[in-house]
C-alpha cells in the first residue's frame, strides 16, 4: 500500500484567509514530500501496509516524523471550511462545560497556539467522555501518542502562515478558528 496525497475538499482559492500561493506550498509541496518520504521509508520494511496511524503508533525517528506530519497536515486541512460555519450544538455544549464559554474557547485555543514555541500544532482532543482539552505538540507530535482523540488542530509552523501572514501568528489563529469545519470537528467526537 502506498500513500497519496490527499485532495483538498475546497478549491486552493477557496479560503478567505490562506491564499492559493500558501496552499500550492503547503499542500502541494510540503506535505507531498511527508507522503512520499513516508512511502520511501516504509518500502520494504514491516510498516509495508500500514496505516499512518499504525505507523505514527510504533514507529520513531525520521519514520515518525514523516507519518505524523502527513497525518497531521491531513487532519488539518480537512478542520479547515471556506465559509464561516454554525458550532453544532453538541460541541457548542461541550465547550461551553469545559471552557466557560465559546469565547473563553476561542482565547485560550489562541494563546495557546500562539504562546507554542516554534514549530508545532495546537490541538483541540477529547481526553474521555464528555472533556475536551487544549493541548500543544511539538514539530510533529500527535495527541493520538497519549491517547487522546484529535478534534481539531492548527499548524502553526510558519509555513503554514508566513507568506500570508509573516510574524502575525495570533492573526492567523483567529482567522483559523473563523473558518474551523465545526462538523468535521462534531464527527471525531467519541
Amino acid at each position: 500500500m502506498s500513500f497519496t496525497l490527499a485532495a483538498l475538499k475546497y478549491p486552493k482559492n477557496a479560503l478567505g484567509f490562506i491564499s492559493e500561493n500558501t496552499l500550492n506550498f503547503h499542500h502541494g509541496k510540503h506535505l507531498q514530500a511527508y507522503v512520499d518520504t513516508t512511502n520511501k521509508l516504509v518500502a520494504g520494511s514491516s510498516y509495508e501496509g500500514k496505516s499512518l496511524i499504525d505507523i505514527m503508533m510504533s514507529s520513531s525517528g525520521p519514520l515518525f516524523n514523516n507519518a505524523a506530519q502527513a497525518w497531521n497536515h491531513e487532519f488539518y486541512f480537512n478542520c479547515i471550511s471556506p465559509e464561516e460555519k454554525e458550532i453544532p450544538e453538541k460541541i457548542k455544549a461541550l465547550l461551553i462545560s469545559n471552557f466557560e464559554s465559546v469565547e473563553s474557547f476561542k482565547e485560550k485555543f489562541t494563546a495557546s497556539a500562539v504562546g507554542n514555541f516554534g514549530s508545532g500544532w495546537t490541538w483541540l482532543v477529547q481526553t474521555g467522555p464528555n472533556l475536551l482539552k487544549i493541548v500543544n505538540t511539538s514539530n510533529a507530535g500527535n495527541p493520538l501518542i497519549d491517547g487522546f482523540t484529535p478534534i481539531i488542530t492548527v499548524d502553526v509552523w510558519e509555513h503554514a502562515y508566513y507568506l500570508d501572514y509573516q510574524n502575525r501568528r495570533a492573526d492567523y489563529v483567529k482567522d483559523f478558528i473563523a473558518h474551523i469545519d465545526w462538523d468535521f470537528a462534531a464527527a471525531n467526537l467519541k
